[in-house]
């Protein structure tokens, strides 16, 4: 959406300066000029960007992941996703993590939407892809990577989203938009 129609909420960056610059993602600490003339301090992570894929099986069952999340020290059940590498296109990466993280290879694989999962404090875009006409081969999981590959039947994961006990956001909407897609 352009910013064009919006010039009395825009926000314009004064300075910049990278607070952190890890291996993943960075932070930047920026002042801004506010709207009102005002300055402020617009704190933020700066991410390459990544994919996620919904993979089904001809039978319609998804192909789900059940994964320790570090940050939330759980085990999330969500769909498969990746880091986009530095100048790899995003289809490219959904094929390449599909096949690593779950063994599968997609003969289909359709562009649903881009997400901003979390606007107020990151750059992350997550590029969602939905994956069918799927061939088991053997998984290349990256190094110390470790997770469990289940199927689970659409209605499941729907109930398990209903339920609270799926809470990540690109699985939940990845089941969404395909409960609508598919009706």
């Amino acid at each position: 959406m352009s910013s064009d129609k919006d010039p009395h909420l825009l926000e314009t960056c004064i300075a910049s300066t990278r607070v952190f610059d890890g291996q993943l993602m960075k932070v930047n600490r920026d002042e801004v000029r506010l709207p009102n003339g005002e300055q402020s301090v617009r704190e933020y992570t700066v991410h390459p960007g990544a994919v996620a894929i919904l993979p089904i099986l001809d039978d319609g069952r998804y192909v789900l992941e059940r994964q320790f999340r570090y940050p939330l020290h759980r085990v999330f059940l969500e769909i498969p996703a990746g880091k986009i590498d530095p100048g790899e296109d995003p289809l490219a990466t959904a094929h390449r993590e599909l096949l690593e993280e779950t063994g599968y290879v997609a003969q289909r694989m359709d562009f649903i939407t881009t997400i901003h999962p979390v606007i107020s404090y990151s750059t992350e875009k997550i590029e969602l892809y939905v994956a069918r006409g799927l061939t088991l081969q053997e998984r290349q999981l990256d190094h110390n990577e470790f997770l469990d590959v289940v199927l689970v039947e659409p209605a499941e994961l729907l109930s398990q989203i209903r339920a609270g006990q799926v809470s990540d956001v690109k699985t939940i909407i990845a089941a969404l938009w395909m409960q609508q897609w598919d009706a």
